[in-house]
């Protein structure tokens, strides 16, 4: 193969995250992301290396028999948000399962794996199970109509409205639908990244699967008259508010605003048009408050399979225990299991996030737990309690190297790591084998069906 050749293969395995390794009639192997196992398709040679041949998709020739007749969305194969939903629920487990085989087994071992490993456990939902959409202003064609939804598959700058989207429910795109009807009609121009001009940017929508109670947040940019502006966000509130159809409570309207030229949903300032700038959530019994940008995870009812299966590996080992629980966020896992607890001290780095935890800590009437803001690296050399338990639960690219260390040092028996990045565990437990611990239950739990996304739990415990 030679760079900028066209060649043809079939995808003979899918690796973490969403990596196919497509095979030519001539036998030669490259890499080539957002495929399916089993599709035959059309590649651009990007990188001829034979150890690290990689390409780019131009086609799907032949669809996998893997694949369903019909995807379960509308939007599939333009949005790029999904990669998943013409492929039936039972294989997407499958295929995951596969992906956290092949980066743990030849860590642990895979007679480790064989006697620790319990299973991919199911979101209760498979659809319309997203509490959390971040939707971009745009238009789908250059200088074409306005859009918003999600940017176009392998596009930077094209935004398809997904009006349809299966994962999110009927009131999330309820309120996507009234925006882009009432912005379209007002004439006002989208943020362009490339001349940062343009005065819509982001719609978030949050909604809590349990209280049903729902939250929007225009983010624009500041590039407008503020006396058009005012009469222009009232009438955006008034279309949202008479909406008749609403099937949970819309209880707090909100706009922030973004001068930021990165795109990304930015907080330079937000104002409360209507109600409150939070919502509640229940998970396992208890109540949580969450503000527009506060971490929370993004499937409610998987959250709960997560958090239940933690506990359950957890088990007796945080009863009566000191126990850390470290990038803790709003304070979840600690307060699920602060009632075994003798005392439960979690750090997180947003700060945010740390007063939602104290708050809903107090919310629950936990009196046992303290959240403290900060990076792990830097804070546990100033809590002066020593743990008896630690519970990890990182962000995607796992622990820093130097606070895994410190973590280690500690000298716990046992411990339980949450990741949402099976690379970033693999990586980590790397070290922890290295130092003396062993693998004693890991499983998977799926939080993201119709994408590649999954989370594992590990439980450790020193030899």
């Amino acid at each position: 193969m030679k760079r900028g050749e066209i060649v043809q293969g079939k995808v003979i395995k899918v690796n973490f995250p969403n990596k196919g390794i497509v095979e030519t009639a001539e036998g030669d192997r490259l890499r080539v992301k957002g495929v399916l196992p089993g599709q035959t398709v059309s590649v651009r040679v990007k990188k001829s290396s034979k150890e690290k041949a990689q390409g780019n998709l131009l086609s799907v020739d032949e669809p996998s028999a893997l694949e369903m007749a019909e995807p379960a969305c509308v939007h599939y194969g333009k949005c790029g948000g999904c990669t998943y939903q013409s492929l039936p629920y039972e294989e997407q487990l499958k295929i995951k399962e596969g992906m956290i085989h092949d980066l743990m087994a030849p860590v642990i071992g895979e007679d480790v794996w064989n006697a620790t490993y319990e299973g991919i456990k199911a979101s209760p939902k498979q659809f319309e199970y997203r509490n959390k959409m971040e939707f971009s202003f745009g238009d789908e064609v250059k200088d074409g109509p306005l859009t918003l939804g999600m940017h176009k598959k392998g596009s930077f700058y094209d935004v398809v409205t997904v009006d349809g989207c299966k994962i999110i429910d009927a009131d999330m795109r309820r309120v996507l639908t009234i925006t882009l009807d009432y912005f379209a009609h007002s004439k006002q121009p989208y943020y362009r990244k490339n001349t940062h001009e343009g005065y819509l940017r982001h719609l978030l929508v949050r909604k809590a699967a349990k209280t049903g109670e729902i939250l929007v947040d225009l983010v624009t940019s500041t590039q407008i008259s503020s006396i058009y502006e005012i009469a222009l966000l009232e009438g955006w509130k008034q279309a949202l508010i008479n909406c008749p159809d609403w099937e949970g409570k819309l209880t707090g309207i909100l706009h922030t605003k973004n001068d930021r030229e990165a795109d990304v949903v930015c907080d330079e300032g937000t104002e409360i048009l209507y109600g409150q700038d939070w919502f509640k959530e229940e998970i396992l019994g208890l109540s949580f408050t969450i503000t527009p940008f506060s971490f929370f995870q993004t499937n409610s009812l998987g959250a709960e399979v997560l958090y239940s299966t933690a506990r359950d590996f957890i088990a007796s080992g945080a009863d009566g225990a000191e126990v850390y629980d470290l990038y803790s966020g709003t304070g979840t896992i600690a307060q699920v299991i602060a009632p075994a607890a003798k005392h439960v001290t979690g750090v997180e780095i947003i700060a945010e996030a740390v007063e939602a935890a104290k708050d809903n800590a107090k919310l629950n009437g936990l009196e046992n737990c303290d959240f403290i803001a900060g990076d792990v690296l830097k804070v546990l050399d100033d809590i002066t309690e020593k743990p008896d338990y630690i519970i990890l639960d990182p962000p995607r690219d796992g622990i820093h190297p130097k606070a895994l260390d410190k973590i280690i040092d500690y000298g716990v028996d046992s411990l339980v790591y949450i990741s949402c990045k099976p690379t970033s565990l693999a990586r980590d437990l790397e070290v922890f084998l290295a130092r003396g611990y062993k693998v004693t239950r890991l499983a998977g739990v799926d939080m993201f069906p119709g994408t590649y996304h999954c989370e594992s739990i590990c439980a450790l415990t020193r030899k």
